[in-house]
């Protein structure tokens, strides 16, 4: 039997699990509830449940390894989330609770970078040595691919372009600072704009949705601004103008070929990417804009699970050349 890879992209609502091959095929998925029950207490035994079920009923024996995904602040080299705000863990040996279950080597990284890796595997990515890619939802995250391989730094931070400070007198960040570009390009800082552009022009459309509802999201803002509502265009100008210059600056560290951009906000597509693209060549050395594109992501939700497949399938091949 061919070699099976254990993919899981371990989310704040719902974990996602697969079985792969190793060419990122998906062979067969499925999604658990993310139990946030007592800091996150009983998450990996309810994962390895699921999975150690569904090993059964598939009669899968050639298992390769697990590689999982966690949102926060990751160390690849031991294996430990070292906080994951929307989960409740800090300090938490993600890696080895995991293969204490399993049997099985479990490889570790932050849920992104695996994004990053699967985009560039058989994603938008197209194998670029140098690329950069970035999910707007809730937060932003990012992950950064330098030579060929995931940009970490010494304890797992590298390449956090949502934490980079885009106004210092803006909004609190879950990180404990101001002004991050996560408070400002996600969907809650999309959200956090309008609702500031709502109190000052009260009669606008935007206002008349939000009366009428009692709240509004970033896809009613990128709507109405299709509607040509000057007030939700002038939120999506400020975010696309502010992300385009933190990616240009990102940029001129790693010079990358290909920026990816996903999460849920980036269904807005090219009414996002347009101003964001303006914005890049706007910031941007000559020299790195003129050979760089910016995409919209392929793989949807699947990419971190195909991510972590393809971080098993490169660290067993690295351990193999090495023997």
């Amino acid at each position: 039997m061919a070699e099976t890879i254990i993919g899981i992209d371990i989310g704040g609502t719902a974990v996602k699990i697969g079985f792969l091959n190793k060419q990122g095929d998906i062979i067969h998925k499925w999604e658990i509830d993310t139990n946030k029950e007592k800091q996150g207490l009983y998450i990996i035994d309810e994962i390895w449940n699921s999975v150690a079920s569904k090993i059964s009923e598939f009669q899968m024996t050639n298992i390769l390894g697990i590689g999982v995904g966690a949102p926060g602040f990751v160390d690849k080299t031991t294996g430990i989330v070292y906080e994951a705000v929307n989960i409740g863990w800090k300090d938490f040996e993600l890696g080895k609770e995991l293969e204490k279950r399993s049997g099985l080597p479990v490889y570790v990284e932050n849920d992104v970078n695996l994004v990053a890796l699967a985009e560039n595997w058989i994603g938008a990515g197209n194998n670029a040595k140098e690329l950069i890619a970035i999910t707007l939802g809730t937060g932003v995250g990012s992950g950064v691919i330098a030579n060929g391989k995931i940009l970490n730094g010494m304890n797992g931070t590298a390449g956090e372009i949502g934490h980079i400070i885009a106004d210092p007198e803006g909004y609190p960040c879950n990180c404990g600072r101001i002004g991050c570009l996560d408070t400002i390009a996600s969907a809650t800082g999309i959200v956090n704009q309008a609702m500031d552009k709502i109190a000052e022009t009260p009669e606008s459309g935007l206002a008349a949705l939000y009366q009428e509802n009692g709240k509004i999201d970033a896809k009613d803002i990128f709507n109405f601004a299709k509607k040509g509502d000057m007030v939700s265009e002038s939120v999506i100008n400020r975010t696309a103008d502010i992300l385009g210059l933190l990616i240009a600056n990102a940029a001129t560290m790693i010079n990358p070929s290909k920026i990816i951009i996903g999460g849920g906000v980036s269904k807005a597509g090219e009414h996002l990417l347009r101003p964001v693209r303006n914005s890049f060549q706007k910031y941007s050395l000559p020299r790195i804009s003129d050979n760089c594109t910016i995409d919209i992501a392929k793989l949807g939700n699947d990419a971190g699970m195909i991510g972590a497949a393809y971080l098993v399938k490169q660290e067993t091949q690295e351990v193999v050349l090495h023997v």
